[in-house]
């Protein structure tokens, strides 16, 4: 049969982009749809303008701490506003670089919400599309409670997008989502919460990591409420909210921000017309080569609920253009020793197992740990200290994880996922001579272990 598209993508996030340019690379015929915005959530909605706003909330700490070199500033003020339109004209930009990227490498570009009529069909703004392959690579959606009065609560699409910074606001949650946007929110001079209903934030941790970020946020002010959840939310006359929590006590905010999970996004897609299958917890169901239950389908990124990070979907998106239309240069998705960061203020980075799921895999463990006051504060009063970690296997020498929590964080983690990656051993990190003087080079002196 002749089919109008060798691959057909529903999705222009990272990995939907990643596979549709190049596997049009490769000389297959591809079109791709989007009903929303190029780019996908990591572009929009997610890590690109997190981070300029965390970039925006650390400067009060910079501007705090300027004295301390002699620098004599008047008082500082800050304009939301400015902030969000500047991050919105980035953004656009952006949009527009994931525009020529897929109509300069010959893919087709069709602007609507495609849903699928069959395994091998697509139907889009009233026209229908046969494509040998279709892959689904929607994303995912964050996820509010149904609590009496949620529809007062927002998530973090619409915290991007506020007309002005809320003078009090409740953070609810406890993953990254939660930490990073309480940090941007209390660094940008809102009177900010964080309420989780667990003992301690970021669970799946290295467990000193999370404690460590635990007492640094306290030393800045930000009000940690652990155990505590919200029953409902009313809206006051004067347009605040009321949040009534389980525990009876009554809290007052003008924002209630919801960072308590994020669903597959598969709304109206037309599953039902295919052999498609969805897991227990609702994401779309794969093997190895993210194949679904339907042959011709298949599905990559934060849609199957594995690793919900931006390069593990483009990683997933080159494997399935690389197996589908260039096999010769086909390999899998190593999903060991994935590095990561936390954008929250001070940043955590971290790659390879924690010390809890060293021991739980029954390594004989050692442990190696520095706490440090950073150079660049030691002429100022700000207390902050820097964690450093390195779990390493007694019996092999090798390095089996490695954490930080401390300023660029992400930045010095990354280098140092190459070294474990490759198999580095403690011994190699302690014959590595130092950058001086920096922050990094303290993961190359740490000689003794902690006592156990």
């Amino acid at each position: 049969m002749a089919y109008d598209f060798d691959l057909y993508v529903i999705g222009a996030g990272s990995g939907g982009v990643r596979a549709a340019r190049f596997a049009a690379g490769f000389g297959a015929k591809v079109a791709v749809a989007e009903s929303r915005y190029l780019g996908g959530t990591c572009v929009n909605v997610g890590c690109v303008p997190k981070k300029l706003l965390v970039y925006g909330a650390h400067y009060a700490e910079d501007f705090e701490q300027a004295s301390g070199f002699g620098w004599s500033l008047g008082e500082a003020s800050f304009d939301w506003a400015t902030l969000i339109a500047n991050k919105d004209r980035e953004i656009n930009r952006l949009n527009g670089i994931y525009r020529n990227l897929l109509v300069n490498s010959g893919v087709t570009l069709h602007e609507g919400h495609a849903r699928l009529t069959g395994p091998n069909e697509v139907e889009i703004n009233g026209q229908r599309f046969t494509a040998k392959n279709i892959l689904i690579a929607t994303g995912g959606w964050p996820q509010i409670p149904e609590i009496p009065g949620h529809e007062h609560a927002i998530g973090s699409n619409e915290a991007f997008f506020l007309k002005e910074l809320p003078k009090r606001v409740l953070v609810v949650g406890g993953g990254y989502i939660a930490v990073e946007f309480a940090g941007i929110f209390h660094g940008l001079g809102a009177q900010t919460s964080l309420l989780y209903r667990g003992d301690l934030f970021l669970r799946g941790f290295d467990g000193a990591v999370r404690k460590h970020l635990q007492e640094e946020l306290i030393k800045r002010g930000l009000d940690l409420q652990f155990n505590a959840d919200i029953a409902r939310i009313d809206k006051q006359a004067d347009g605040s909210l009321k949040a009534t929590l389980k525990d009876g006590r009554v809290l007052e905010a003008d924002c209630v921000f919801y960072a308590t999970g994020r669903r597959p996004m598969l709304d109206n897609l037309g599953l039902e017309h295919t052999g498609v299958k969805l897991d227990k917890r609702g994401f779309v169901e794969v093997d190895e080569l993210y194949q679904t239950a339907e042959p011709s389908i298949l599905a990559i990124g934060d849609v199957i609920g594995r690793v919900q990070l931006t390069p593990v979907a483009l990683a997933e998106g080159m494997a399935v253009a690389r197996r589908l239309f260039k096999p010769e240069r086909y390999r899998p998705v190593d999903y060991a020793m994935i590095p990561t960061a936390v954008f929250s203020l001070p940043n955590i980075g971290t790659v390879g197992l924690s010390e809890e799921q060293a021991r739980a895999d029954g390594h004989n463990v050692q442990i190696f740990e520095s706490r440090f006051r950073p150079m660049k504060l030691t002429l100022t009063e700000c207390q902050e200290r820097t964690l450093m970690k390195l779990v390493v296997d007694a019996d092999t020498d090798k390095v089996l994880g490695c954490h930080m929590v401390g300023p660029d964080a992400g930045e010095i983690v990354q280098g140092l996922a190459i070294a474990l990656k490759a198999g580095a051993t403690k011994q190699h990190f302690d014959e590595t001579i130092g950058v001086h003087p920096t922050a990094a080079e303290e993961f190359v002196t740490m000689r003794t272990p902690v006592a156990d």
